[in-house]
């Protein structure tokens, strides 16, 4: 599916609804999914972000086997609703799903063109019978542009965040701290240890910037956290912004599902709805 609306071109897959491809002013924004760096441009992160510990989840007093960032990035969703600036995707349970997420659900994204944005929308429908906990996250990575790249958080505070082990599993007790006068250097060791992941409601707003701290993305969001990621000690042409409603399990965790944290609950027959936005400037 192609959308534009004279300001952005978009292109977006219907597996996994992805957003492919964002041009402005002849520049590509969004990465090329180049599998020698990583084969991915904007995953959707459903019903899990980031990794189980062991790869397991306890549901209902049932253990089920899930796979990092959950299911719904490789699955084909459904176009279901369009028009000149707009389109909605749809992807629901099946007996695949079910084996691995015992819910039955619709998830519906939906992406619209507001002048130089992207606003990205998720709906979350429990269609079954008993409530259902999830986490759903974005993953979009932008292409970074030539000379030195710069953060810029809507807080002049220094951002704190914490990392993960080898098994992806968060590390209460690795924190450490992006000193933040204005602006963050994006350096070629900044994820040498793997996604940066920061809590608390840092912030709401990050840019990445050029050379000169001139802002050429912005990435809106009311999530509970966020992680900034690019592949560990492969100097990759660019970084992801990530708002998440979930994080991956801390080490040594062993509840259920609905005890994890930053898990969101939606009674049946109801929907949750979250999003972020994207600006091209």
């Amino acid at each position: 599916m192609k959308l534009s609306n004279g300001i952005i071109s978009i292109e977006i897959a219907n597996h996994g609804a992805e957003l492919k491809s964002a041009v402005k002013d002849g520049f590509e924004y969004m990465w090329c999914a180049d599998e020698k760096y990583w084969a991915r441009t904007s995953p959707v992160l459903f019903p899990i972000v980031g990794s189980l510990n062991n790869k397991l989840c306890k549901i209902g007093g049932k253990v089920y086997e899930m796979s990092q960032h959950g299911f719904a990035r490789d699955n084909g969703f459904e176009l279901v609703d369009s028009s000149e600036a707009s389109a909605t995707y749809e992807f629901c349970a099946n007996e695949e799903t079910l084996k691995k997420y015992p819910f039955d659900f619709s998830l519906k994204i939906k992406y619209t063109l507001i002048e130089n944005k992207i606003k990205v929308e998720w709906y979350v429908e429990n269609k079954d019978n008993k409530a259902m906990c999830f986490q759903i996250g974005a993953h979009p990575a932008f292409n970074l542009k030539d000379g030195d790249n710069f953060f810029k958080f809507d807080t002049d505070s220094d951002i704190t965040y914490n990392l993960i082990n080898g098994s992806g599993l968060y590390d209460k007790n690795s924190v450490h701290t992006l000193k933040n006068d204005g602006y963050v250097k994006i350096t070629n060791d900044m994820f040498d240890n793997d996604a940066l992941i920061i809590e608390n409601c840092q912030a709401k707003e990050v840019c990445i910037c050029t050379a000169d701290r001139k802002p050429y993305v912005k990435v809106k969001f009311d999530a509970p956290l966020f992680g900034l990621w690019s592949p560990a000690k492969k100097n990759a042409p660019f970084v992801c912004i990530e708002p998440w409603w979930g994080r991956c399990d801390s080490i040594g965790f062993d509840g259920e599902f609905e005890e994890r944290e930053y898990v969101n609950f939606v009674e049946p027959n109801e929907t949750f709805a979250v999003g972020y936005e994207i600006e091209f400037v």
